[in-house]
């Protein structure tokens, strides 16, 4: 461990306890969902809706984890798959580079796998024309559809390195039944994510149009999966370092 990293350590280690910081990302999280903060953010062209940290708190784990497949659920507008695609690009060039080889760029080595109950058509358009397309694989549908988990796990192959994001929808209930199917492939020392956590530290009713609320909600559906797997533990430095972020506890390492 560089210096540097060591001082890092040292004030993630602080933040955790930084009551004041944690009321003032309490507050802004609140504010800024109000405003529809994460609907103004674009990557490479797609929108994203996410929020810039958890953006750059991913790249953090694609650099580290260095996954050939990435698995999603909930595409949206495409920008996470677009942002997963172009993470991978980086580290294929990064290998060739290594390696003294070149890329074919009509057959990427890593890629991302995404699964959403309705692909609209002028979506799936944006995706397909876009330069990073070649690296994604779209899949409609249910995403705990038994048919489905099966044509994803087909998709994963042999691959050595497997990295999981959830963001579809966010009941307690479909949630639980998203880490049943998808945790599994997620590889020992890789980590899925399950964003939308927040909504469990919201005020209630907040999200009058959805079916998920205080108490029915990523977290609960995804305490409810950790407390009967132990081989996923929350990555608290993660949050020490976010602080503001959709996915508190939500950075799930799998340890074995």
């Amino acid at each position: 461990m560089t210096e540097f990293e060591r001082e890092v350590e040292t004030r993630l280690a602080g933040a955790a306890q930084n009551a004041d910081l944690r009321t003032a990302a309490s507050g802004f999280m609140e504010r800024s969902i109000e405003a529809r903060y994460s609907y103004n953010w674009f990557w490479m062209g797609r929108p994203i809706i996410q929020y810039p940290q958890d953006i750059c708190a991913l790249q953090e784990l694609v650099w580290k984890v260095r996954p050939d497949v990435i698995v999603e659920t909930g595409i949206a507008h495409g920008g996470s798959l677009v942002l997963s695609a172009s993470l991978l690009a980086m580290l294929d060039l990064c290998d060739a580079t290594e390696a003294g080889t070149t890329l074919d760029p009509a057959r990427p080595k890593r890629r991302v796998v995404g699964v959403d109950i309705d692909i609209r058509e002028h979506n799936r358009a944006a995706i397909e024309a876009h330069p990073m397309s070649k690296r994604i694989t779209m899949i409609q549908g249910s995403s705990v559809d038994p048919d489905i988990v099966a044509r994803v796990r087909q998709e994963i192959g042999d691959a050595g390195t497997v990295l999981v994001c959830l963001d579809s929808n966010h009941t307690h209930d479909h949630v639980l039944r998203e880490l049943e199917a998808y945790a599994p492939m997620v590889t020992v020392g890789s980590y899925c994510v399950v964003f939308d956590t927040v909504i469990e530290n919201l005020p209630s009713a907040m999200y009058s149009d959805r079916p998920w609320d205080v108490g029915d909600n990523a977290m609960t559906g995804m305490r409810e999966f950790l407390s009967r797997n132990p081989g996923f533990e929350i990555d608290h430095a993660m949050d020490a370092k976010l602080q503001i972020s959709v996915a508190p506890n939500g950075y799930l390492r799998r340890t074995r």
